[in-house]
């Protein structure tokens, strides 16, 4: 049986995104441990890498979760093809993010990371959320898609609000909203991406956006008489 071979020169452009999300989900990892070997993490390295693989999984997190938005209000279709490679990336560095808090930070003390857990809410709900993604990351595959059927896809829509959970988490650890903005508008962003996820919403504009990128017949010139 022969097998389909793709020419560089083809396979380039059908793929730059999915080269571009991985590349690009890969990069704050491979900079964070460069910069821990070259000691530029501040004065708390421990901190910095917290914080980084922390935003780092919400940027990855939120980006997953727009991808479908962006294809039902721009008929971009390829940002299909790297929603999961983005969810899972985001998944890393949540893992990153866990390991450096309950390893590095608190040394697997478990009865000093309870106390976190009972007295910290944002510790409370960052733990709650990477309880919620495991199950999801477990059955990304097309194996398991094919395997649960219809069950898959209403164990996913834990998705939606996993994303607000982990707004929450960030909120959280600001703490103070009023005084940076940044987490209202993370919350914002989230929102008005699970809106324009609601079916009847999603139907609008893709019917519009269809209308409007309908091809309209071209009118023949009109002939001048001499």
């Amino acid at each position: 049986m022969k097998t389909k071979t793709v020419a560089p020169s083809t396979w380039l452009p059908e793929r730059w995104i999915s080269v571009l999300a991985h590349v690009g989900s890969l990069l704050p990892l491979v900079i964070l441990v460069i910069d821990f070997l070259a000691d530029r993490l501040t004065a708390n390295p421990i901190q910095q890498a917290t914080i980084r693989t922390g935003k780092t999984a919400l940027i990855l997190l939120v980006l997953s979760l727009a991808c479908t938005p962006i294809n039902t209000v721009f008929g971009f279709r390829p940002a299909l093809r790297v929603r999961r490679a983005l969810g899972l990336y985001g998944f890393l560095y949540v893992c990153v993010h866990l390991f450096i808090f309950s390893v590095l930070d608190f040394g697997i003390d478990l009865q000093l990371i309870w106390q976190e857990l009972i007295h910290k809410p944002y510790v409370l709900a960052g733990f709650g959320a990477f309880l919620l993604l495991v199950p999801l990351a477990i059955t990304s595959t097309k194996a398991w898609q094919k395997r649960l059927g219809k069950e898959w896809k209403l164990l996913h829509k834990l998705f939606y609000l996993i994303s607000l959970i982990v707004v929450l988490h960030f909120a959280l650890v600001v703490k103070s909203i009023t005084g940076r903005p940044e987490p209202l508008i993370w919350g914002a962003g989230v929102i008005i991406l699970l809106l324009l996820r609601l079916p009847a919403l999603r139907k609008t504009i893709s019917s519009t956006r269809a209308r409007l990128t309908q091809k309209q017949p071209m009118r023949p010139m009109p002939t001048v008489s001499k």
